[in-house]
């Protein structure tokens, strides 16, 4: 196993692996949180059972976290190994002839996304730690809100247009970070033939989430 991971296939397929786990999760994330702008009782409901189930908590969680740390280092070393190879290469590779510069530069991409996520953990997982396994409060209500407290929570903090000025923008990145990594994932697995459907599917994916995210931080900040 670790001789898969030592090597340069290995290494794109295990990172393409978590890619597609992180492209599922975005789509089930972005239904969800749509649920706040169409329905926001249903996404109470919904934000309590996964808050307060057990199988999301201590497996399904742990499991996102590591593969969000496993996408970002594997990317990190596959674009070290790739500066280091271009480095050493004895004819010269013109990268522009056949790729666009966003798709050879995915690691700044990848660092602004890092950065967002950081900001979102402040903004929401760390403050749910604390208030579960901290304070030890599973109840989802608090003082002076009726029903659970997850909407309010998310409706607050897009009331900052700084904070939702950095929402839009990381997302943006997102799009573009999506726009290339789809297709390169599926292409790390083996599905070249299907290249051309993928690249439509990819763009649309690429556009469609990232603006379905950017839409309920308006939302919410327009309709306060």
């Amino acid at each position: 196993m670790s001789g898969f991971f030592k090597s340069s296939i290995g290494r794109k397929v295990s990172m393409a692996l978590s890619a597609f786990f992180l492209m599922f999760f975005l789509l089930q994330h972005l239904a969800i949180n749509l649920l706040s702008v169409f329905s926001p009782d249903t996404f109470n409901e919904v934000s309590h059972f996964m808050g307060t189930n057990p199988l999301v908590q201590f497996a399904l969680q742990p499991v996102l976290i590591f593969a969000v740390v496993f996408h970002f280092v594997m990317g990190f070393i596959l674009e070290l190994k790739n500066k280091k190879a271009q480095g050493t290469s004895y004819a010269k590779n013109n990268g522009a002839a056949n790729s666009t510069w966003f798709s050879r530069n995915m690691i700044y991409s990848g660092m602004t996304i890092l950065a967002f996520i950081g900001l979102h953990f402040i903004d929401f997982w760390f403050p749910e730690i604390n208030t579960k396994f901290i304070q030890g409060d599973w109840s989802g209500v608090i003082e002076g809100v009726d029903g659970y407290r997850y909407h309010e929570e998310l409706v607050h903090k897009f009331l900052n247009p700084i904070r939702v000025a950095a929402y839009t923008v990381a997302f943006v990145f997102l799009g573009l970070h999506l726009a290339h990594g789809f297709t390169s994932a599926f292409q790390s697995v083996g599905a070249n033939s299907l290249r051309k459907k993928l690249e439509k599917l990819g763009t649309a994916y690429a556009i469609i989430v990232p603006l379905g995210f950017i839409f309920i931080a308006l939302y919410h900040h327009l309709n306060h």
